[in-house]
């Protein structure tokens, strides 16, 4: 237990994917992408259980063989394209404590699909959520581009286009406009009441926590994948 709290850990990885075809388990340096996140999240001996929510029998049997929990088939219409996310998460949260007889005072779901993350960014967001007493935290990077400043929208289909966000007053640096930061669906933490009762991952009382670019590549490209292998490769070499 992470501060005298029970903390859940889920992990929700669909077997369809568009962008990069079997992406959840494609060999990453010697092992299915998702084995990655499974097992930094037992190298942070915080969690009772790791449980995952898929449709796939061929995850389920990699995620099990990893050393995590696969007691239930996500269903079919939570496994889409169209599927919002945070459904899924709660379907996930209530499935585990109802198996498990057990109530969680945290929850943390890790993202199959950013392998990149360390033990100390999980615990980084969940100490970000308990110090500042928000409802959940979600982890991100500074942003390379700024919508108040040079981040830009189209107008109506028109080819137009304006600044994205403006102020009350001209932004004529980027050092001067609000902090912004890329979400990088690394690292999703949530009190027992907040996961239960939110409508969305971003609501009045959501913190963030800020991890470096370096490992902060959510896969979604091909390209990802090889920025993703690159960089591991050089971290198992010391480098």
């Amino acid at each position: 237990m992470y501060h005298d709290m029970r903390a859940l850990c889920t992990i929700c990885a669909r077997g369809g994917s568009k962008g990069v075809p079997g992406k959840n388990v494609r060999d990453l340096l010697g092992k299915p992408m998702i084995v990655w996140t499974i097992e930094v999240a037992k190298a942070t001996n915080i969690f009772e259980h790791i449980v995952i929510s898929t449709d796939c029998d061929q995850i389920a049997s990699i995620c099990e063989d990893a050393g995590a929990s696969v007691f239930f088939r996500r269903l079919p219409e939570m496994a889409s394209d169209s599927a919002a996310k945070l459904p899924v998460i709660r379907d996930a949260f209530i499935r585990s404590e109802n198996h498990y007889g057990e109530n969680y005072d945290i929850l943390v779901d890790l993202d199959a699909t950013s392998p990149l993350r360390l033990p100390q960014d999980i615990l980084g967001a969940i100490d970000t959520l308990l110090d500042n007493h928000f409802d959940n935290v979600i982890t991100g990077m500074p942003a390379r581009r700024s919508p108040y400043f040079n981040l830009v929208e189209e107008v109506d289909n028109t080819g137009r286009v304006v600044i994205s966000k403006k102020l009350d007053h001209p932004i004529v640096r980027r050092q001067d406009a609000p902090h912004c930061f890329d979400m990088n669906a690394s690292v999703y933490v949530w009190k027992h009441d907040s996961i239960l009762n939110s409508e969305e991952v971003l609501g009045p009382n959501t913190g963030i926590f800020i991890m470096p670019e370096e490992r902060s590549i959510d896969v979604d490209s091909e390209l990802d994948f090889q920025f993703v292998e690159f960089i591991l490769s050089k971290r198992l070499e010391g480098i």
